[in-house]
């Protein structure tokens, strides 16, 4: 299924106005495209859905970090949602504001705190009381005051797969709701980090609204119960999680998730932070390789290409459905059922499995859609393979917004000790 702006014309896919079969000739494979009209659209309906309330939409940037495209969101005014100091070092190369950056996750080291602190992030979305024992021995020491949210968990989970659901009690994230209680009321103790917002995230790529509302409703209940206690709430930051189509999925729109929400945030009366990150990206992006080879052998037919498991792995750890198309299409090619696998030295090194696809010829190209999220950000150099390069097309034009790895760049910072030269 072709979403968005890529769409074949006659028999060639294109991104927006740009033929991908001239890209590749030029840029090579593998590589990912992304259309920055795709991208913008996704992150403007998000706004307009939300527009009464006037949320702060904070990107995820572990979705896809590319400067350009995190650029092209904070010119739009989107806030950034960051979980490490490499996002917020990419953060400010992109000039985003330190009032418009959300600091999540687990395990802030002190090195990551201080430098938030020196940006002045709007909020730390706090995971633990150790947690919130650093940041206020560090702010002290650096005589500045800071603001955080307590991460609750709600108990509730929910999410496209284990790995991706992160609201219940099994989960490591988030803090129940009476030890939160209990951290508010003693927030005397942390005097220059002021306690001042809620921060629920239950999991990823959830597509219907019901999980969203009851664990919006559990956190509602939650703000009333210590504001009765004399907390003041100020925000309250509810995450992301928003699915996409990958396949056959039946994903909410932006006005509808907004209309199943937006009364509850009223009711809240706290400033509204969202976290989107797949939503915006996932569908702005595919992956380009070429086929290598055609193996059939006496039990599977094998269509072996250039991309693996290292560029693009949430097939192998997720068994994630990514849909497959030529970039040049035959209108006579009879469907064959295959493979999609790589050159990786592992069996899990696949993009597909048991895929009917059409016949492809050894030299072609293929383009793997929904590849904008977690594509690219979770690629790596196993087997010593250097990263693909990143492509953004706008309109009729095309920009290599990350060049493809060289071999140096495999060994870059990497030494031979004296002893063994």
């Amino acid at each position: 299924m072709l979403i968005h702006e890529f769409r074949y014309k006659g028999s060639d896919l294109y991104c927006e106005g740009v033929k991908l079969a001239d890209l590749v000739d030029e840029v090579g494979t593998p590589c990912y495209v992304y259309s920055y009209k795709t991208f913008i659209e996704h992150f403007e309906r998000l706004k307009k859905a939300f527009g009464s309330i006037q949320p702060l939409i904070c990107y995820s940037m572990k979705a896809c970090s590319n400067l350009a495209l995190v650029r092209a969101l904070v010119k739009k005014g989107a806030g950034l949602d960051i979980v490490s100091g490499g996002e917020l070092f990419r953060a400010k190369k992109a000039l985003c504001r330190g009032e418009k950056v959300v600091f999540a996750g687990v395990g802030k080291s002190d090195g990551e705190i201080r430098k938030a602190l020196e940006v002045g992030v709007l909020l730390f979305n706090v995971e633990s009381e150790s947690e919130l024992n650093a940041i206020q021995r560090i702010a002290s020491s650096l005589k500045k005051r800071t603001s955080a949210a307590l991460r609750l968990n709600p108990n509730i989970g929910a999410g496209g797969h284990a790995y991706t659901t992160t609201g219940g009690y099994l989960s490591k994230f988030g803090i129940d709701f009476e030890t939160a209680q209990t951290l508010f009321l003693k927030r005397y103790r942390w005097p220059d980090v002021h306690l001042c917002g809620v921060h629920v995230h239950i999991g990823s790529q959830i597509l219907e609204t019901r999980p969203f509302v009851e664990a919006l409703k559990r956190t509602l209940k939650f703000i009333e119960k210590i504001r009765l206690r004399g907390v003041k709430i100020q925000y309250l930051d509810f995450g992301g999680g928003l699915g996409i189509i990958y396949d056959r999925e039946r994903a909410q729109s932006p006005a509808d998730y907004a209309q199943g929400l937006v009364p509850f945030f009223r009711k809240s009366k706290c400033k509204i932070i969202l976290e989107p990150g797949r939503f915006i990206s996932g569908n702005s992006g595919v992956f380009l390789t070429k086929v290598q080879y055609v193996k059939p052998t006496a039990k599977k037919r094998f269509i072996i290409v250039d991309g693996a498991m290292n560029d693009l792995v949430r097939p192998a750890l997720y068994g994630s459905f990514h849909d497959i198309f030529p970039v040049r299409r035959n209108g006579q090619a009879r469907k064959i059922l295959a493979d999609v696998v790589g050159p990786v030295c592992e069996s899990g090194d696949f993009l597909a499995k048991d895929r009917r696809l059409p016949e492809v010829n050894e030299g072609e190209y293929l383009a793997v859609l929904s590849a904008g999220a977690y594509g690219f950000s979770m690629s790596s150099n196993y087997n010593s393979r250097p990263r693909a390069a990143e492509v953004l097309v706008k309109g009729s034009r095309f920009y290599v917004i990350r060049r493809r790895e060289l071999l140096n760049d495999l060994v870059r910072g990497e030494r031979i000790p004296a002893f063994l030269r």
